[in-house]
């Protein structure tokens, strides 16, 4: 039987992933920090390993296994591949985010630290599969959802379920492609086994390309609100933004700067290679957040 160590299986895609069968011939050999308990979301025949990445001794924890698909981090990598690769894996999937490309520039240090730390970790992947010749293949996902769980349109459903309100920097028009986790954990399963994904970057959006505007339209929708979107000049934005920042942390300036910017890629590549198809913007969120007004 072939075996697949999944990093990062208890992250929004990782349990997506181990939830669903393995691919014919296969068993998943899960990785985390913090494995689940035994009927708590953990399958049966999924065998766990608790451990982290940055283990020293993470080498001898691991079994001998066919692929590595990594679900965590992808900066968190470079210091984990020598125990990887030594695992006799020939196959690596690595999943990064588009925001090496749409945060380089960004005017928050931060946010560019971010992008940095991205383009180390894959670079430091490409280069020592190169070496070991271990074929490998990145995924770049755009704006990852998963209803009641992420920090991206989550969040945004829990501040205008909070609020009934949202600001916009501008008129929003900036084009956005949010991708559900679980149509990310079953691409990820197929680049695994496709040749023609070797040795390639893929960007994954999601299914649908609609303006920042439209996408906080369809999360008013599905919480059941009617859409209240409130346009502000960008300056008097920032000035909101400060005032409410209290209440909420991490927001930066950059984001209402973003919301005028498209951040848009081609799924055609991914499609082509290995049949991605990732489902239209139409979330659905948990009833517990729809229903405690």
């Amino acid at each position: 039987m072939r075996r697949i160590l999944v990093l990062g299986a208890t992250s929004l895609i990782g349990r997506r992933l181990i939830a669903a069968p393995a691919p014919p011939g296969s068993g998943f050999v899960a990785l985390s920090r913090r494995p689940p308990a035994h009927g708590r979301g953990a399958p049966d025949e999924v065998r766990w390993i608790a451990a982290d990445l940055g283990d020293p001794d993470l080498g001898r924890r691991l079994p001998e296994v066919d692929a590595v698909l990594s679900l965590s981090p992808i900066w968190l990598l470079p210091a984990a591949l020598p125990a990887l690769l030594a695992t006799g894996a020939g196959r690596l999937v690595a999943v990064s985010s588009t925001s090496r490309l749409t945060k380089a520039d960004s005017s928050v240090a931060g946010e560019r630290e971010v992008a940095a730390r991205l383009a180390r970790g894959e670079d430091a992947v490409t280069a020592a599969c190169d070496a070991a010749g271990v074929a490998w293949t990145i995924l770049r996902p755009t704006l990852i959802y998963a209803e009641g769980e992420d920090r991206n349109v989550s969040r945004l459903a829990g501040l205008i379920d909070r609020f009934g309100v949202l600001p916009l920097a501008g008129r929003g028009e900036g084009l956005r492609q949010p991708v559900h986790a679980a149509d990310l954990a079953r691409a990820v399963l197929q680049a695994l086994d496709a040749p023609a994904a070797s040795g390639r970057i893929y960007a994954l959006p999601g299914g649908e390309t609609l303006s920042y505007r439209a996408m906080a339209v369809r999360i008013f929708q599905a919480l059941g609100r009617p859409p209240r979107l409130l346009s502000l000049p960008p300056p008097l934005w920032r000035l909101g933004l400060a005032l409410a920042s209290p209440v909420l942390p991490g927001a930066t300036a950059a984001m209402g700067a973003r919301m005028s910017e498209d951040l848009a890629f081609d799924a055609g590549p991914a499609m082509r290679d290995f049949g991605y198809a990732p489902r239209p913007f139409r979330p659905a969120f948990p009833r517990a957040l729809t229903s405690r007004r």
